[in-house]
């Protein structure tokens, strides 16, 4: 039995931090039913598709073990629907826009009293406050923020290479709704619970403001940052592979020049700290460069583990389906789009009693649980 078996989820979200949030509550084994529009479903089943009709891989990565229902929630039919759908549900999701809840009839303010047990979920852009009308998207959260600040080098912000702010402003939602969850077996009361893009960048950035409590001078992006220790950077191998090393210790330096024998290095007095290291940098990086630079990936990567330092080679994203280790422990999964198509995906990635939580449905077709849903409700063929 999963964590959250038993658990039923309306889920009214679309595009990234909402999918996101019911994704991963699907993942534990929640019932996610995902309310889609007549015709058209989540926007991003449309996205970057290859050819007409087709889902997309964007929409097909945020929407495994779920059921879609087609819903007009405009009309008096579909509203008395949704009625009928809450009063079996634990647990609502929406990401809309401000207000747009409101207009649906489907607010919290206007349900929670006629559900009380009903737990309600809200990802907006920002909590409660000046900002909380605004719209927000990850890319714009991630520059007022000051994550693209710190992301790029000086004077060029750059956004991260991933949606992170939505996948943590959903993923700050799953852990208020399983805190609700557990509040509700002493209460017998649901709650209304909210999750932001905004404040959840904030979160984020949590080391940079501690940094800067700290410090007179303005925090530097993390490009040209004062770097604790010595060797924490990016080298080029003979066959134009890219890694990262880092020697962060004096035991890692000491079997750096072991392995890669330098016993020159290990033996320079005025390398024989990291604060030493530090000052050294202008001319030990360059050869450490050197050092790399007369080897392949393959040998680098030997040595880099043998002397059991930090490492890493620097991978594209293709380059993952092939990784050993995501391939050995399953983690990635087979994936059937709802055209048929299949693409290896990611999996939860956590574990639960030493179990992976496994995959129980594709992402389904738009509307391809309606009818057994209104069934399920008592709605006859008709």
């Amino acid at each position: 039995m999963k964590a959250l078996e038993g658990i039923k989820v309306l889920d009214f979200t679309h595009v990234q931090s909402g999918p996101t949030c019911t994704q991963l509550l699907a993942w534990f084994g929640a019932d996610v039913i995902k309310v889609e529009r007549p015709g058209v479903g989540d926007a991003t089943r449309g996205q970057l598709v290859d050819k007409p009709g087709a889902d997309s891989l964007y929409f097909t990565m945020l929407n495994h073990n779920k059921r879609s229902i087609e819903l007009n929630s405009k009309n008096e039919t579909g509203k008395a629907i949704l009625t009928r759908l809450i009063e079996t549900c634990d647990v609502l999701v929406e990401n809309f826009g401000p207000g747009t809840m409101t207009r649906l009839g489907l607010d919290a303010t206007q349900i929670c009293d006629e559900f009380p047990r009903l737990i309600y979920l809200s990802l907006k852009g920002f909590l409660p406050g000046p900002y909380e009308e605004r719209i927000a998207l990850d890319e714009v959260v991630q520059m007022m923020s000051g994550l693209a600040y710190m992301t790029g080098p000086p004077g060029q912000p750059l956004r991260a290479g991933s949606s992170v702010v939505d996948i943590m402003g959903g993923a700050f939602g799953v852990i208020a709704v399983q805190a609700a969850l557990i509040e509700r077996t002493r209460t017998g009361k649901g709650q209304l619970v909210k999750s932001a893009l905004f404040e959840s960048a904030m979160f984020l950035m949590g080391q940079h403001l501690a940094y800067a409590a700290q410090s007179d001078a303005p925090v530097p992006p993390m490009p040209a940052r004062v770097s604790a220790w010595a060797i924490y950077d990016q080298f080029q191998t003979s066959d134009n592979a890219t890694v990262f090393m880092g020697i962060t210790s004096d035991n890692h330096w000491h079997r750096f020049c072991a392995v890669f024998k330098r016993p020159d290095l290990a033996d320079d007095p005025s390398l024989a700290s990291n604060n030493q290291r530090i000052d050294a940098r202008p001319h030990l990086l360059p050869v450490i460069a050197d050092i790399v630079s007369g080897m392949t990936l393959v040998a680098v990567t030997e040595k880099a583990l043998t002397a059991a330092l930090p490492f890493a080679h620097v991978a594209r994203p293709e380059q993952l389906w092939d990784d050993p280790h995501l391939n050995a422990g399953a983690y990635l999964l087979e994936t059937e789009m709802p055209d048929g198509r299949g693409a290896h995906l990611p999996t939860l990635p956590v574990t639960m009693g030493g179990r992976m939580t496994g995959l129980r449905t594709h992402p389904p077709r738009l509307g391809a649980d309606t009818a057994p849903c209104l069934a399920g409700l008592g709605y006859s063929d008709n």
